[in-house]
């Protein structure tokens, strides 16, 4: 196995030691930005040690799993690094979740204690019946604003309301004076934390991530992105998703650089936080720039600051097309596709080379990541044929949690079999084409449904499309497509005379569906499992 190791910038340790780094060497430099307000290394470092106190006092300790259930906000990094400081493993929520997705991940790690928004209180009330958790700590995002916000606030984000019945005030937990987390030993294959993949094959499962895993994964990314101390970093994505948990958690802990968090995507507010701030990296899905670039004051802001835009395709795709409309809306910004990862890797396997971008791709692998193409008998398959990733590094996780059968039939020798199927090319670049569960037979023709949709996407009246097999009865599949037009004048039978001008006939969709929106998870990744289930279940 490949052993390279990125030379880590405080030697290795978990990140929330970095974190105390940075608050003993730059203590006042701010770490985050909330929507005017500054936080400070010294503050973050503080107050995550004051809620890991909290936490020990209350019995939370080593290897208990404590949940966290809201959406981006300071106070998600606090509980993150206070959470790690104690030994405990940070398990986050989607804050789309409905009582019974709470329930279910809440149930299914044993949480010892939860950390929720407030509005976001009455979904875990409704199931405290089902799902008894000891410790709750509520959480008002405007208890960290300033006073006088210098972007636009969203109206749930600016809301005070009362603290929820029954809960602890998370912020009157931060004030306390000298708080001190208690020592615990750690070791750096510890799990530290325990990220929900999304259940694209059966019900969601637990993926363990050590303190070892985030902190080479970090580093990987930090070395490929070229982030540095003095940076100022815009984090819009889900804090939750590990993609976002990277480019607004970790990154910042590691690197030291301040991190502009913003709770949701807000096109002006985005626009704002850029010029205010002086942001000069930006961790993007795709849809946020097109939202961005169609925002009606969009012009009056300078965007001279930002030098790099990292994106990913979900929602919609990330064309060539649109990567250089972006880059002359923000001023030669460099623009590019981020890259390919897995919750059970901590992402970051596969990124785009800053001075090598090859469109069409996912990129190369990262330091020390190793990655091959299989086949269905585990043979290497030769350059440019398709097949299976599989991936082993430093970052591969610990296996699911209490499921066994499925950690087996996942990680076997070290190496991550993804039910990914993608290609190498010969200078190592990755071509991801879709799961091997969502592949569609059309007369004994394997389509992937990324293939018709990067295509369908170029179409000028499609605005978003999602693909998937329906049954026939002379082709075994044909695809259906579901369409989210550009304009009211929007014509199926052009679509599909265009379609059948741009792709091979088997390719070509057989049925159309518009559809004025696509189900889609809280990254913006569009459900197709949820398409299926809507054809299948009565």
């Amino acid at each position: 196995m490949n052993d390279e190791t990125p030379d880590y910038l405080q030697g290795e340790k978990p990140l929330h030691e970095y974190l105390r780094g940075h608050a003993r060497s730059q203590p006042g430099k701010a770490a985050l930005v909330w929507y005017g307000r500054a936080i400070s290394y010294a503050e973050l470092d503080r107050w995550s040690d004051a809620f890991a106190q909290a936490l020990h006092e209350r019995g939370v300790g080593k290897g208990d799993r404590v949940a966290l259930f809201m959406q981006n906000c300071p106070q998600y990094l606090v509980a993150h690094f206070g959470i790690q400081k104690i030994g405990a493993i940070v398990s986050p929520c989607s804050p789309m979740f409905k009582a019974h997705e709470f329930a279910y991940q809440v149930g299914d790690l044993d949480a010892k204690a939860l950390v929720v928004a407030d509005h976001l209180a009455p979904i875990a009330q409704s199931v405290a019946d089902r799902v008894q958790v000891p410790h709750v700590f509520s959480v008002r995002y405007a208890d960290l604003l300033p006073d006088q916000p210098d972007v636009r606030v969203p109206d749930e984000v600016a809301a005070r309301r009362p603290l929820p019945e029954g809960t602890i005030d998370f912020h009157a937990v931060l004030q306390r004076a000298d708080p001190r987390a208690p020592e615990v030993a750690l070791s750096m294959d510890d799990v530290s934390l325990m990220t929900y993949t999304s259940g694209t094959t059966g019900m969601p499962k637990g993926a363990m991530l050590s303190y070892r895993n985030a902190l080479y994964k970090t580093a990987v990314g930090q070395e490929m992105f070229r982030i540095r101390s003095d940076d100022v970093m815009l984090a819009v994505a889900p804090l939750y998703h590990i993609a976002g948990m990277i480019c607004g958690v970790t990154m910042l802990a590691y690197t030291g650089a301040t991190v502009v968090l913003l709770n949701r995507m807000d096109a002006l507010t985005v626009l704002q936080s850029i010029a205010q701030n002086r942001v000069s990296w930006w961790y993007a899905m795709a849809p946020m720039l097109v939202a961005a670039m169609n925002e009606p004051q969009a012009r009056r802001f300078d965007l001279s600051s930002l030098h790099t835009t990292m994106a990913t395709s979900f929602g919609i795709k990330l064309t060539e097309e649109l990567a250089q409309r972006w880059s002359v809306f923000a001023n030669g910004c460099l623009v590019y596709e981020a890259g390919y990862g897995l919750s059970e890797t901590h992402t970051n396997d596969v990124l785009m080379p800053r001075d090598a971008v090859r469109w069409g791709t996912n990129g190369v692998p990262g330091r020390g990541v190793e990655l091959k193409i299989i086949d269905a008998e585990g043979r290497t398959l030769p350059v440019g044929e398709a097949g299976e990733i599989a991936v082993r590094s430093q970052g591969v996780f610990h296996g699911y949690w209490n499921r066994p059968e499925a950690t087996a039939e996942v990680l076997r020798g070290g190496w991550v079999h993804t039910g990914d199927i993608g290609r190498l090319d010969a200078q190592g670049y990755l071509t991801f084409i879709g799961r091997v569960k969502e592949m569609i037979k059309v007369s004994g023709f394997s389509v992937f449904p990324e293939e018709v949709e990067s295509i369908l996407i170029l179409h000028p009246e499609v605005r978003q499309v999602a693909v998937i097999g329906v049954p026939d009865p002379d082709k075994g599949e044909v695809i259906k497509a579901f369409v989210v037009p550009g304009s009211s004048g929007f014509d199926q039978e052009a679509l599909l005379a265009w379609a059948r001008e741009n792709m091979s006939h088997y390719k070509v969709p057989r049925q159309v569906e518009v559809r004025e929106s696509l189900p889609a998870s809280g990254t913006g990744k569009v459900l197709r499992r949820l398409l299926r289930q809507e054809l299948t279940e009565p």
